[in-house]
């Protein structure tokens, strides 16, 4: 008998960081598209208040186990203004990053053996999860523009579904789904009584200017929707570990029952540094927003390089592109030899489908976020050079 760790796979960015130990780069210095998080520090300013602020004696204590009044507060009130509603404080949890907003989301959800619809290729962190919950993930797989088609996942409910996922701009495709989709998708939770999870972790660098979706505009919003959001990559905060869920006040009394026993509270600096953030660098942030969606019109300009060579650009959005190679050999083996003969490091797309989903064989996921528009010219250059 397996232990709930052993039914499911080893994290894949540890994985892939493992190919690039003890090799020598100092000819060719490797570059690095394997992770989706900012490795620059916050700006000076927000360094500034989170040294002032770890001085305080609260930061070093508990705090409430569904985070600080005033950053669930912050959240509502700008969510409100987002997305076109009143969304309470008590609406509001704080978590410790978006992956346990997942986690508690499924906990709270889910019995053993119960089934959550999760479209494909997956964020790899909530199959991971899924299987160490004991639910078990029904593959919604997304062909063409790479967006989940509400009629099939129709077709996957049954009496053991419990939620569906979405993740957009999406992890690991890039592409941002359309109100269109997402209230489609919206309709179909609710008329089954199942719960809808929308994981928008990367909202703040989608390419429209406008609200990307009509969910909390819905009479009723709390009792389908439920949505996940995280602070590291808008303000680099990924090591301080803080994020959002929003649901209904009853959704979060259970929720709480899971944070309280895995980690009490979350973290009092990173809180009171994504706080600082949201009320003072939003002008700072359409910066970031803006060079983000530079880079991704960089790898749309720069791919024709690819495309000569039979390569094909699946998805672009965000911190991603999602790519097909045109070779006869599997990604996972490939991206292994992409370290070794060109010096990049990036992850096969056999790490965000199930086993039996050959389609990963052919794709690999670049996360661009980290490299300047000039090192994307260098990536695929380098990339234009790789044969059999």
């Amino acid at each position: 008998m397996s232990s709930r760790t052993e039914s499911t796979f080893s994290p894949p960015v540890m994985e892939a960081g493992s190919w690039v130990e003890g090799k020598d780069f100092s000819k060719l210095p490797l570059i690095n598209v394997s992770q989706a998080a900012p490795v620059d520090p916050p700006p000076p300013s927000l360094i500034a208040h989170m040294a002032e602020v770890i001085q305080e004696n609260s930061t070093h204590l508990y705090g409430p186990v569904l985070g600080l009044p005033e950053l669930r507060s912050e959240v509502a009130s700008q969510w409100s203004k987002a997305y076109g509603n009143n969304i309470k404080p008590s609406q509001v949890g704080i978590t410790s990053g978006c992956n346990q907003a997942f986690s508690a989301s499924i906990a709270m959800l889910c019995g053993e053996g119960d089934e959550v619809i999760l479209p494909t290729p997956f964020y790899f962190n909530h199959k991971m999860w899924l299987d160490m919950a004991g639910v078990s993930t029904i593959a919604l797989r997304c062909d063409g523009d790479m967006v989940p088609d509400p009629v099939l996942a129709a077709s996957l409910i049954n009496k053991r579904t419990r939620a569906i996922v979405l993740v957009t701009p999406n992890n690991p495709c890039g592409v941002e789904y359309s109100n269109n989709i997402v209230m489609a998708f919206y309709e179909l939770a609710k008329k089954h009584g199942l719960a809808l999870i929308i994981d928008e972790t990367y909202r703040d660098f989608h390419s429209q200017n406008n609200m990307p979706h009509d969910l909390f505009k819905q009479d009723g919003w709390n009792k389908t929707l439920i949505h996940l959001y995280s602070f590291s990559k808008a303000y680099r905060l990924t090591g301080h570990r803080v994020g959002a869920i929003v649901a209904s006040e009853q959704r979060l009394v259970e929720v709480e029952k899971f944070l309280d026993a895995v980690s009490i509270c979350p973290n009092q600096l990173g809180q009171k540094a994504a706080l600082w953030g949201m009320q003072n660098l939003s002008e700072w942030l359409k910066g970031e927003r803006l060079e983000i969606l530079k880079r991704k019109q960089a790898i749309i300009d720069g791919f024709e390089v690819l495309s000569e060579k039979g390569w094909q650009l699946m998805g672009v959005g965000a911190y991603f592109a999602y790519v097909q190679h045109p070779f006869c050999l599997p990604s996972n083996e490939l991206c292994k030899k992409l370290v070794d003969n060109v010096a990049v490091l990036t992850l096969p797309g056999t790490m965000f489908v199930p086993a039996e989903d050959k389609t990963g064989q052919r794709q690999i996921r670049i996360a661009f976020a980290n490299i300047s528009t000039a090192d994307i010219k260098i990536l695929f250059a380098r990339l234009a050079t790789v044969s059999e």
